[in-house]
């Protein structure tokens, strides 16, 4: 796909960048997305604290599997 340049740099992309490109009422919205290796990963506050939560939860045997929920999330 070619980008404009005025939207490439609109959008601060980078040859090789990742977009995620949807559709909403007949028009184009485009965000950058970068990819992140596991080592160069780092939470903000909340973030870490979600995670925690999170990793509490499974310990204490309150999680389900994808293949149960995912019903009920319509998917």
């Amino acid at each position: 796909m070619v980008i404009p340049k005025r939207v490439f740099d609109a959008l601060k992309l980078r040859a090789g960048d990742y977009v995620e490109v949807s559709a909403e009422g007949g028009r184009l919205q485009m965000r950058p997305k970068r990819l992140v290796d596991i080592g160069e990963a780092s939470l903000s506050a909340s973030e870490a604290v979600q995670v925690r939560r999170g990793e509490a939860e499974i310990k204490a045997g309150r999680s389900q599997s994808w293949r149960t929920v995912k019903d009920e999330l319509g998917r």
